[in-house]
C-alpha cells in the first residue's frame, strides 16, 4: 500500500483547499443556478419598455454648417426631446435645431417625456431628481452624467435613467437586475467594478479550485483499495 504519510498529505491538502474555497464554489453555484433559470430579456427590463415612436418629421432646420463649433463636426445626431428637435454635436454639446443656441442640458419635463416614450404608459412616476456623480459600485455606472434618475411606483423599484447633457433613455434598473448584478460580482470576483473577469483574485481562485479537483482524483487513487490492487508492487511501500 501506498505510505499513511502520502495519503494524510493528500486528505490535509484537500481538506484545507475545500474549506478554503468552499464558499466560493456555493456563490458559483448559486449564481450560475440564478444565471441559467432566469430570463436575461426580464433582466434588462424589455418587460417595462415599448417601441419608442418613430421620430417626427421637423422642418425649418437649420443647417448644421451655421452651428457656431470652434472645434468643428465631426459627429451628428439628430435628437427629438419632448417633440423638439435638437443636434448632438460631437457628442458633447446639445443645440436646439431650429435656432442654433446651445443648451447646457434637458428639464425635468423634459427627461419625463423621454422616459414615457420608452416605458408602458402604465407606470406611474413616483420621483425624479438629478445625479451628478456615483460610486463604482452604482447601478447606474459607466454611462453618461448627469443624469436624471426617475423613480416609479412599483414593488420591484423599478428606476429609469436618462442623460442631462443629450436627453438620451439610457436604462431601466429594478430589483431582478440588482440581484444578477449582486450575483455577477460574486461570480466575476470583482467587487470594485464588477465587470472584470480579469481580476488576480478570480485567477487565483480558479487555480486553486483546479488543485482541488486534481488533489481529490489524487486522493481517490492514493486511497483505493482497487487502485491498490492494479498497481505494481514495486511502485507500493
Amino acid at each position: 500500500m501506498i505510505k499513511r504519510k502520502t495519503q494524510k498529505k493528500f486528505r490535509k491538502v484537500h481538506r484545507y483547499l475545500g474549506l478554503f474555497l468552499g464558499i466560493q464554489f456555493l456563490f458559483w453555484t448559486i449564481s450560475g443556478l440564478y444565471f441559467s433559470w432566469t430570463n436575461i430579456d426580464e433582466i434588462h427590463g424589455d418587460q417595462f419598455k415599448k417601441l419608442p415612436p418613430p421620430m417626427e418629421h421637423f422642418t425649418e432646420l437649420i443647417s448644421p454648417t451655421e452651428i457656431h463649433n470652434s472645434s468643428g463636426i465631426h459627429s451628428l445626431e439628430l435628437r427629438d426631446i419632448a417633440g423638439k428637435p435638437y443636434y448632438w454635436i460631437n457628442n458633447s454639446e446639445l443645440v436646439d435645431a431650429k435656432t442654433g443656441i446651445s443648451q447646457k442640458g434637458i428639464s425635468k419635463l423634459e427627461a419625463l417625456d423621454v422616459a414615457k416614450k420608452h416605458l408602458l404608459d402604465e407606470l406611474q412616476v413616483k420621483d425624479i431628481k438629478l445625479i451628478t456623480e456615483i460610486d463604482k459600485h452604482h447601478e447606474y455606472r459607466e454611462k453618461l452624467l448627469p443624469a436624471y434618475v426617475i423613480t416609479y411606483k412599483q414593488d420591484n423599484n423599478l428606476k429609469a435613467y436618462v442623460s442631462y447633457a443629450d436627453g438620451k433613455f439610457q436604462t431601466v434598473r429594478h430589483r431582478a437586475w440588482r440581484w444578477f448584478d449582486f450575483l455577477w460580482m460574486t461570480h466575476t470576483m470583482d467587487y470594485e467594478s464588477r465587470d472584470n473577469f480579469n481580476t488576480v483574485v478570480l485567477r487565483a481562485f480558479s487555480l486553486l479550485g483546479l488543485i482541488t479537483v486534481l488533489s481529490g482524483f489524487a486522493l481517490f487513487y492514493v486511497s483505493s483499495p482497487t487502485i491498490q490492487k492494479l498497481t505494481p508492487k514495486n511502485l507500493r511501500s
